[in-house]
């Protein structure tokens, strides 16, 4: 495995962990659902870690592919829950 790659994964971990930790709760929303492109590039940087070969690296980059992809969809659904906030009703 290209020790370059293992850095990077390393590296987003621990600033992944320090963003998440700092964040308050009252924009954890719309942080979430502005992130949702982020997320995006996060799944093309793991579909090319899993490609690059080994055993491990295809694990790894098959559970960042995973958690990714659960984050696209929940960022989604947390955000149209939250506009759906915002509708009008029937009556006004």
């Amino acid at each position: 495995m290209n020790p370059l790659l293992l850095f990077v994964f390393v590296l987003a971990i621990f600033l992944g962990l320090e963003l998440i930790t700092k964040v308050p709760s009252q924009l954890h929303t719309p942080l979430m659902s502005g992130s949702n492109a982020i997320s995006g590039i996060t799944i093309v940087g793991a579909i090319v870690a899993a490609g690059e070969g080994g055993l491990l690296a295809t694990v790894l980059g098959t559970i960042a592919v995973t958690a990714a992809t659960v984050n696209v969809i929940g960022g989604y659904l947390v955000t149209e829950r939250m506009l759906g906030m915002f509708k009008r009703g029937k009556d006004a």
